[in-house]
């Protein structure tokens, strides 16, 4: 037998996890991102990885089925990894559209009363099944008639949602509730699985201080820093789908910062989100949502403990 000191000399292999940032339907920019972080990790840690999405995984870009297909055949694919698929806010609108949103209350009728006063500048789905509809689903099948969206600096693609492009992955026409007949029952199913929040204990993140062991929560969003974070964990955890809107799915400002009440926990705890449009790294506040949606950016992943980051517009195995 060996030395017993020749092991405390050997590095620790932590468990490597990966976050990916919000996919919005680009099939294209997704297979290159797996591609990358394959050949950067290499074979055998990637596939015993654990690997979080971070939601919107439709709409704004035109394979939105395709994306589905890909993600839903991740486990039998890779089936030493782990997945995590969180419910971004727009997969919570698609869902609902499509009636794969989980354990349904008897109706929706009472999630419109807070936003109907936007029902016409929103043009709200009104069509075949829009009467036992979740608001946000009769405002992802609603139509914004070709208006200009300031903040992307675009028209928007359909809805509010910019949802267009995923009702015609699917074959039919923006706003059609054939949609719901299109859509297969895996990724009804795939819709319905999404979890609306992710925890982990003893994530290792190489950080300022060295290498730390972490709580982990992973949501599309983030967490409002004016709520109490158990009550909000609770929501997300049973997903209760009678809140008109989930504000750690659908958040901004509110929920950019991690909670005071985090801050000052015993153990260090990273809040990893989608969402934002950014990438943005602030010790152990992580936003990875490079792309936006939009075509000319990339879709970005982080890797965790090193903190490294991917897009899928690197080319790891070029010459050099």
């Amino acid at each position: 037998m060996g030395d017993p000191s020749e092991a405390l000399d050997r590095p620790i292999h932590h468990r490597t996890v990966i976050c990916i940032g919000d996919v919005h339907g680009y099939f294209t920019k997704l297979h290159n991102l797996w591609t990358n972080l394959e050949t950067l990790i290499g074979p055998i840690p990637f596939s015993r990885a654990l690997v979080i999405f971070l939601g919107d995984y439709c709409d704004r870009g035109p394979d939105t089925r395709r994306v589905l297909d890909f993600l839903s055949s991740l486990p039998s694919a890779y089936p030493d990894q782990s997945h995590v698929f969180l419910c971004g806010n727009h997969d919570f609108a698609f869902a609902a559209f499509v009636s794969a949103l989980p354990s349904p209350p008897p109706s929706f009728v009472a999630t419109w009363a807070e936003y109907e006063a936007n029902s016409e500048r929103e043009g709200w789905f009104s069509g075949e099944g829009h009467e036992w509809m979740h608001v946000q689903g009769r405002r992802w099948g609603g139509s914004m008639g070709g208006r200009w969206n300031p903040k992307k600096g675009m028209a928007y693609k359909g809805s509010i949602y910019d949802a267009g492009p995923t009702f015609e992955s699917y074959g039919v026409p923006h706003g059609s509730p054939d949609l719901v007949k299109a859509v297969p029952e895996t990724h009804k199913k795939f819709l319905s699985d999404l979890v609306w929040v992710h925890e982990e204990e003893d994530v290792w993140i190489d950080s300022a201080a060295g290498m730390q062991c972490c709580r982990l929560i992973a949501v599309h969003a983030g967490l409002d820093k004016s709520k109490g974070v158990e009550e909000q964990l609770r929501i997300l955890r049973v997903r209760d789908t009678s809140l008109p809107k989930v504000g750690a799915l659908s958040g901004r400002m509110n929920v950019w910062d991690i909670p005071k009440e985090l801050q000052s926990s015993e153990k260090p705890t990273i809040l990893v989100s989608g969402h934002h449009g950014k990438l943005h790294i602030d010790g152990l506040r992580l936003i990875i949502d490079e792309g936006g949606g939009m075509e000319d950016l990339p879709v970005a992943a982080i890797i965790l403990p090193s903190m490294k980051i991917v897009r899928d517009i690197d080319n790891f195995g070029a010459d050099s």
